[in-house]
């Protein structure tokens, strides 16, 4: 990894800075990223300028920022009563004011507060996602603020009460392995099983596979792995099926949320832990974080899957200190949205011809 600091951009309450070959591996791999913060309700899109080798980082508002699912052409990204569908509308080789994509939100469902955390596409376009609030995986109805279609076997009916804090979704085709904070089926009852209580869940068996995670999150079917974070203690690993045990292949200096992979790497979302706020405090992590002499930072970081090795690193600095998720845009090279507090929604106009 290299070292050196690099400052790429200052982005009105953002600075964003990293190492210096971020920019050219995101050229290289002709990819850019994608991650959401609810703390500051924000879309936020981090790509390259080839030209000057420095990152391009756009932001817009969308309120309390969370689960989020991105294709070249579509992002899904869930907000605080709300599921948004952003398309491009940039024709193949398109640009606008620079940017290789456009996304514009075209639709939104009003679900209601029901806490989406991580959303997916199945093998059927179905859009799942995890409603914290009712603990379970749900879709979208055309009339109701969901369709609940799963839920842990210990939880004894769809309420809602945030009861287990389930969070994660993985998907191989269809809906395959969650994570949860704890096994409890009373409301906020997971707060007190915050160190070790976390599990993994097959869906399809309702068998819990893992257990004695920290808060675990962003569980991801990837090569044949089941990859996910343990967070209450900064780790990124996966979860050995023949075992039940987590394999932590990287410490990162952060309460860490939000999982994307591309070819041999993965990319990891940091937090800093909330001052003050018990669901964040008393955890492993603070106590990793002193032995390693570490501040808890906010950003991402890019990790050899072989090695473990942090190769490339991106830190927030100003408003921004925590993330919720993050996903890789393949073929995309700077990208922006459109979001409500311009008036660039009203006049911006495309037709389908």
């Amino acid at each position: 990894m290299n070292n050196e600091r690099a400052t790429f951009n200052t982005v009105h309450e953002h600075d964003i800075f990293g190492d210096r070959d971020l920019p050219s591996w995101l050229t290289e791999q002709q990819i850019s990223l994608a991650c959401t913060t609810y703390q500051t309700s924000r879309l936020m899109l981090i790509g390259a300028v080839p030209e000057t080798n420095r990152i391009s980082a756009f932001w817009r508002i969308f309120d309390r920022a969370m689960g989020l699912f991105c294709t070249p052409e579509r992002l899904y990204l869930s907000s605080k009563y709300q599921l948004w569908q952003l398309d491009n509308v940039l024709a193949a080789g398109g640009q606008h004011q620079g940017y290789d994509r456009l996304y514009i939100p075209r639709i939104a469902y009003t679900t209601g507060d029901i806490d989406i955390h991580d959303i997916a596409v199945d093998k059927n376009n179905q859009i799942l996602f995890i409603s914290t609030l009712f603990n379970c995986i749900a879709t979208l109805s055309d009339r109701h603020s969901c369709k609940p279609l799963w839920k842990p076997p210990f939880i004894s009916q769809y309420i809602n009460e945030d009861r287990c804090h389930l969070n994660g979704l993985a998907v191989d085709g269809e809906a395959r392995y969650v994570t949860a904070s704890s096994q409890s089926d009373v409301v906020d009852g997971w707060r007190d099983r915050r160190k070790n209580g976390g599990i993994v869940i097959d869906v399809a068996s309702n068998d819990i596979i893992a257990t004695g995670l920290s808060m675990p999150h962003s569980p991801r079917w990837y090569r044949d792995k089941l990859w996910l974070l343990n967070s209450g203690r900064g780790e990124f690993g996966y979860v050995d099926l023949e075992t039940g045990k987590f394999q932590a292949i990287a410490f990162c200096p952060a309460y860490v949320r939000g999982l994307a992979f591309w070819q041999n790497w993965a990319i990891v979302g940091l937090s800093k832990p909330r001052g003050g706020d018990n669901t964040f405090s008393g955890l492993e992590l603070d106590e990793l974080l002193v032995a390693k002499d570490a501040e808890a930072r906010c950003g991402m970081m890019v990790i050899d899957l072989t090695t473990g090795a942090i190769v490339h690193w991106l830190r927030f600095e100003g408003i921004v200190t925590e993330l919720y998720d993050v996903q890789v845009i393949p073929g995309v090279q700077k990208p922006m949205a459109l979001g409500f507090q311009t008036e660039e929604i009203a006049q911006l106009i495309t037709l389908e011809l």
